[in-house]
Order: structure tokens, then sequence, then C-alpha cells
């Protein structure tokens, strides 16, 4: 039974030296010069206009929220269109009500206006 775990194994140590060691020459090689232009936010190549007390609008925060629930329901049916044949016409079913109900969902926030972009 260890077999079958040993590369999984070999990779997560592999890759925790590695990045540990990465980790351990950037602060012994990295260079070490703070200073005032480097802690101002940088964006884009532009040094960026946000104050410090700058705060994003509600709207934003609704439109990622929003983005995340219907990317994470979308990724459910994944699983279901894999196995769609084993699963039969249950699962077929099943999968058109959560379609339904997952654009009853996105027609109403539509209409509520938590898209739109103020």
């Amino acid at each position: 039974m260890l077999d079958s775990y040993l590369p999984a194994l070999f990779f997560l140590i592999l890759g925790l030296t590695v990045g540990g060691a990465f980790a351990v020459l950037n602060l012994v090689i990295g260079p070490k010069k703070p200073g005032r232009s480097k802690a101002d936010p940088y964006e884009c190549g532009l040094p960026s206009d946000v104050q410090r007390g700058f705060r994003f609008g509600i709207s934003f925060y609704l439109v990622a929220m929003l983005f995340i629930l219907f990317d994470i329901e979308v990724i459910f049916l994944y699983p279901v269109a894999v196995q769609l044949r084993e699963f039969g016409t249950f699962a077929m079913g099943e999968t058109i009500v959560f379609i339904a109900l997952l654009f009853v969902a996105f027609i109403y926030v539509w209409r509520r206006g938590a898209l739109e972009w103020r």
C-alpha cells in the first residue's frame, strides 16, 4: 500500500525542498535595499493612484462573489458529464434541473442589476 503513495510523497518532498531552497537563497543573496519607491503600490507598469484609505465599491465584491459562485457551480457539472452513461437518465434529469436553477439564478442576479458596473 505504501508503494502507491511513494511517488506522491517523493514529489511532495521534492517540491518542499526546492521551494525552501529558493526561499533561503532569496534571503541570503537577494538585494536588501528597502526604500519608499519599493513600498509604494505598483500596478501594470504605472504607479498606482490608490490612496491608503481607498475602499472598493460593493459592486466589485459582489461581481467577484457571483463569478466564484457560478464558476464553482459549473465545475460540479464536469463529473456528471464524464460519467453520464454510467449514471443514467436520473443524473441527466438532475443535471437539467440544476442547469435550469442556475439559469434562473443568473436571470435573477442580472435583473436585480448586480452585474452592472458602477
